[in-house]
């Protein structure tokens, strides 16, 4: 079993071995018509040996080399030379092993083996410069994540004090009316919606049907509130439930369209969230019913928690690869639609497990 480094790279010694054994075999299919004469497979056995233990040698020069940061021409001149007195080494080597001394052949060969270990020498500088781009770029890539998720979940922790300071506002006004039932009911709701809050994993992302069940959650605490002046109409699209969507994505802007498109209203009014899909990416659309007066001017431009956060958070996420916008139609009322990139949850390994 090959050992990998964090960011599945071999090791030296695994590349050194596996790279001079390929080299050595291809040596003896290029003499394999010569194998027969006495002597052949020795000499070719020592020259790849020769070699192997020279570019050892060479490497703690190649690596010191390397860590002083040198151009690539630096570089490749100080490899040449370091090469040469090697070189002559392998050939001295060669020559022995054949019980003679032939200087002109020793020559040939030590240029050779110069030029052999060169080409090693640049291609070690090659393996560690792209491993070290490859190590930076990693590194790189790990803080702007980290970024990401302080941001992401400095946004998300916003939302909880303002949806709990806007529930206990509106548990005072129902004691204040006198109906402590309601009162009671609704505090039980915003418990069991608080816990549902915290237990929940502080991922960036959660199954859209995650996100309805915590929106229906909250939904049942301002209908206890505003009683039959709230009414809710969804239509989720089977397809779209395992969707990947912003953790906390549905409630700030549901609960922006009860404050601004309902409770002023005395007959109420109704909210709509609807989900699909459209050539491959998620669509999600919000509407409130309220009165065409009631859209926001120039002047007084919408600039809610829950919106701007949305913004924020879907910008943070998926970059220019997102569409939110706010569309106040003739009729009344106001629409938000989110449009994003559909990927699906992946079942976690448990949820497997008792699959089967």
């Amino acid at each position: 079993m090959w050992r990998r480094d964090e960011l599945g790279f071999l090791s030296y010694w695994q590349f050194q071995i596996v790279g001079w054994s390929g080299f050595y075999l291809l040596g003896l299919v290029g003499v394999s018509p010569y194998l027969k004469e006495t002597g052949t497979l020795r000499a070719n056995t020592v020259c790849f040996a020769s070699l192997f233990l020279a570019s050892c040698l060479l490497r703690p020069v190649c690596r010191s080399l390397v860590r002083r940061r040198s151009s690539w021409v630096v570089l490749e001149l100080k490899a040449f030379g370091w090469s040469l007195p090697a070189g002559a080494a392998v050939g001295f080597v060669d020559e022995l092993s054949i019980g003679r001394m032939n200087w002109p052949e020793w020559g040939v060969t030590s240029l050779q083996s110069a030029v052999m270990l060169f080409l090693w020498c640049s291609l070690y500088f090659s393996v560690k410069q792209w491993q070290q781009a490859a190590k930076e770029r990693q590194r790189l890539l790990r803080a702007e994540a980290e970024v990401r998720e302080a941001r992401l979940s400095a946004l998300r922790h916003q939302l909880n004090p303002h949806f709990l300071f806007n529930s206990l506002n509106a548990v005072s006004t129902l004691v204040l009316e006198g109906n402590a039932p309601a009162a009671t009911r609704m505090l039980a709701q915003i418990g069991q919606l608080l816990r549902t809050s915290l237990d929940s994993e502080a991922t960036p992302e959660s199954a859209l049907s995650q996100e309805m069940a915590f929106t229906e959650q909250y939904l049942a605490i301002e209908q206890t509130r505003l009683g039959g002046r709230l009414r809710v109409e969804t239509n989720i699209s089977p397809d779209t439930l395992d969707a990947l969507v912003p953790n906390m994505l549905l409630q700030p802007l549901v609960e922006n369209a009860v404050r601004h498109g309902v409770s002023p209203l005395v007959e109420g009014g109704t909210i709509r969230i609807h989900s699909k899909l459209d050539n491959g990416r998620l669509q999600l659309i919000l509407q409130n019913s309220g009165k065409p007066d009631l859209r926001p001017t120039q002047q007084s431009p919408p600039n809610g928690i829950g919106i701007s956060n949305t913004a924020e958070r879907l910008k943070t996420l998926y970059g220019n690869d997102q569409k939110f916008t706010l569309e106040w139609p003739d009729g009344g009322g106001c629409r938000v639609t989110v449009e994003i990139p559909f990927r699906k949850r992946v079942p976690a390994a448990e949820e497997l497990a008792c699959a089967r």
